[in-house]
């Protein structure tokens, strides 16, 4: 049987807005976007969130910028039960919030972009040598399941901002609910409108 997979979206719901990761002290890291490129990190020690705009408190969110994962301690049990070995769980407080949260690093990336089913890709106009063949954005992307190397979280390789995971954890992740996400599968034909 074939695993399906979604893209996890921004949600088109109420939310409030929280600020990229940064070190406890307010530092700053030289590298913010580290939760989006899909590898391993260090130890980065304690961790601290301020919300950039309040509104509704959400189980799952992406920061504002550099779009880090960050999800309540029950959604962050649904990564540590069902995909151990494809993320790792960072702590981060969050300001005036006494629950825990944690930043979702996805350490998997895979090569299973089905380019001739997406809608349409878009290719950087001034390839950079930083970034060879990565693409710009894409629309109505589609992958190949048969390419994800069994991972349930994973990045794509070439298009790093797409945070991906599997219909088991998309089902666990929605019984918890209060998600400020949405999910679009990328496992079957694009619908042409």
């Amino acid at each position: 049987m074939e695993r399906h997979y979604y893209s996890v979206e921004l949600g088109d719901v109420p939310r409030w807005l929280i600020e990229t990761p940064t070190r406890d002290s307010g530092e700053a890291f030289d590298e913010p976007w580290m939760f989006a490129d899909g590898r391993i990190l260090p130890d980065l020690g304690p961790l601290a969130a301020r919300i950039a705009h309040p509104g509704t408190r959400r189980a799952f969110d992406f920061s504002v910028i550099e779009a880090a994962p960050i999800v309540s301690e029950a959604i962050a049990n649904v990564f540590r039960t069902l995909a151990p070995n494809d993320v790792q769980l960072f702590p981060v407080s969050i300001e005036r919030e006494s629950e825990r949260y944690f930043v979702v690093n996805a350490i998997k990336v895979v090569d299973a972009i089905d380019e001739a089913r997406c809608l349409e890709v878009h290719h950087y106009d001034e390839p950079s040598p930083d970034y060879p063949g990565e693409y710009n954005w894409i629309y109505g992307l589609r992958i190949d399941p048969s390419k994800t190397e069994g991972a349930h979280v994973f990045r794509l390789k070439k298009f790093k901002i797409a945070f991906i995971v599997s219909e088991d954890i998309k089902n666990a992740l929605e019984r918890i609910g209060n998600l400020g996400v949405s999910f679009e599968r990328v496992t079957e034909a694009p619908v042409l409108h």
